[in-house]
């Protein structure tokens, strides 16, 4: 197999300093998560050299760094390389090693309301963050695919461009990358913005698309993660019922706005945690520094209406762990807190993603230690802490802020719920999706009534699997000609809170590789790639589509 000029697994430094030689490559990937990964081994498989350039230091984005429990969906069409990342999973679990703090037995078939193992290929859903970081790099070294780790692309003159092609990134450290294609794989888009592709960041209007569940969703109140599972109101005010008293923290005094309109706001973010009930690998969950007790003072509300559904998300993964995951009116979500991510800069993103970790890891220890919180409660949270065997170089916290949705490209077509719920056709498919259409709260605001309440809260169940186009993978015609966008797709806000899932990361960073190696052969840009060509390569590569 031919290998990239850099040679081996390149050391990033994410600081400016000396010269350094152009790195070059067929296909040059900008980030390390699940798609990222997936497609460089394509690029590889298909004999074409790529390289990754990842601003992260571990490789796998959410699938390693606590998304363990996975949203799956139908499984039967997840195909092609997300296959063979699950499936390894199920070989890593049948050793008996793997089970160090429980046994097989024990763990048994959990899964998401189907058995966790299934047939054929055989395959696991559920895992822990280093079990899938291990598959991530097992990948990476069987296909000797050169990895260049926290080398952060400089977003203002990083991007050198020839007329509509990308001819080199720079990163901050100096470092520059020099492919035929390359593929953003990012859960930001950082190098498709800098490369000057349109694309949006927030809530289109419901008539943009033609939709219903987009935009500002007031009153509506799906799943549980809302103050109406409460058997009465809550006051939002720090003084119950004294308007004069000030709002509690993290309750926005702006009015929700009109149903259906849209805005700025994004899904809230979180870490997904990995936490433990063994005493033998449990870490006592820390007190934060900037600890304040008054930022959960709502939360006692919660607790004192009768709420007691703490446990809920504490999904169960090998080894007496869980995938901590949000869950009720006031939990793991930092809410009104992501909107400013999207575009900001690097040091401004550090700092929100400080203050969603000191949210995250204050809610722990306020519940685990603040004497009035139940006493229930309190003693049921004491029994849990951090898995001390996972994410060991950052504090047994993960790395990565679980980045629900930030920018989305305006592509060649753009995947709304009308494709999703198959009101109309799809476009040359080249994966599917199936989960729910679920995009969690943006904001708690106060309902004309004076009663606190979260807004955007969406989750739509789908009747069948859908396909996904091609054209959300690339710009417009007549736009860049030679950068494929797997993660940030063209799709509407709504549509996206089904395609955000990691198994179909997976599936349109195997598919938008395939399409880059395949435009590369024949001399084309990506918006004259023959689909047939493509679909064809794909299925023989085990993508999952529909019908022709």
């Amino acid at each position: 197999m031919k290998r990239s000029k850099a040679g081996k697994e390149g050391e990033g430094g994410g600081q400016p300093g000396g010269d350094f030689p152009v790195v070059e490559a067929d296909v040059v990937i900008y980030g390390g998560t699940s798609a990222g990964v997936a497609a460089a081994v394509q690029v590889a498989r298909m004999g074409m050299r790529p390289v990754i350039v990842a601003p992260e230091k571990r490789l796998g984005g959410m699938s390693s760094s606590g998304l363990g429990f996975t949203d799956t969906g139908d499984k039967s069409v997840i195909g092609g390389l997300a296959r063979d990342f699950y499936h390894r999973l199920w070989v890593h679990y049948s050793r008996d090693d793997a089970w160090r703090w429980e046994k097989r037995e024990e763990f048994g078939n959990r899964g998401q309301g189907t058995p966790a193992i299934d047939g054929g290929m055989r395959t696991i859903w559920v895992f822990e963050p280093g079990a899938a970081e291990s598959v991530f790099a097992d990948w990476i070294r069987e296909h000797r695919v050169p990895v260049f780790r926290n080398e952060w692309l400089d977003r203002e003159t990083g991007v050198e461009k020839a007329g509509n092609r990308v001819v080199s990134i720079r990163a901050l450290s100096g470092k520059r990358f020099r492919g035929r294609a390359y593929l953003d794989c990012t859960y930001e888009g950082d190098l498709m913005a800098a490369a000057g592709i349109p694309y949006h960041v927030g809530r289109e209007g419901n008539e943009v698309y033609g939709e219903t569940w987009n935009g500002i969703q007031t009153g509506v109140l799906h799943h549980r993660h809302h103050f109406g599972v409460l058997p009465g109101p809550v006051s939002p005010h720090r003084v119950p019922g004294d308007p004069a008293s000030g709002l509690l923290r993290g309750i926005s005094a702006d009015p929700p706005g009109e149903y259906g309109r849209g805005d700025h706001r994004v899904q809230a973010y979180n870490f997904r945690l990995c936490l433990t009930d063994h005493p033998g690998n449990r870490v006592p969950f820390p007190k934060p520094d900037g600890y304040d007790p008054r930022d959960y003072e709502l939360l006692l509300r919660v607790f004192a209406a009768g709420w007691r559904e703490t446990f809920q998300k504490f999904d169960r993964i090998p080894n007496r762990k869980t995938d901590t995951n949000n869950h009720g009116p006031f939990s793991t979500d930092f809410i009104g807190e992501s909107h400013k991510y999207p575009e900001a800069g690097y040091e401004k993103r550090r700092l929100i993603r400080a203050g969603h970790e000191r949210y995250q890891k204050g809610w722990l220890y306020f519940i685990a230690n603040d004497p009035r919180v139940p006493a229930d409660v309190r003693g049921a949270m004491g029994e849990w802490g951090l898995a001390a065997d996972e994410f060991t170089e950052t504090g047994h916290w993960p790395e990565q802020l679980y980045i629900r949705e930030a920018r989305r490209m305006i592509g060649s077509h753009v995947m709304t719920e009308n494709e999703l719920c198959q009101r109309r056709p799809t476009p040359e498919p080249v994966g599917m999706g199936s989960y729910t259409i679920d995009s969690h709260n943006v904001r708690r605001y106060v309902t004309p009534e004076g009663h606190v309440q979260n807004e955007g809260d969406i989750g739509v169940r789908l009747d069948n699997p859908y396909a996904i186009s091609r054209g959300c993978l690339i710009p417009p015609r007549g736009g860049v000609e030679n950068l494929l966008v797997p993660v940030c797709v063209s799709s509407s806000h709504i549509a996206f809170g089904s395609i955000r899932m990691e198994p179909v990361f997976m599936i349109l960073g195997q598919s938008a590789a395939t399409a880059a190696v395949l435009a590369l052969r024949s001399g084309v840009a990506q918006q004259d790639l023959p689909y047939a060509d493509l679909r064809r390569q794909l299925l023989a590569d085990g993508q999952v589509l529909p019908p022709a």
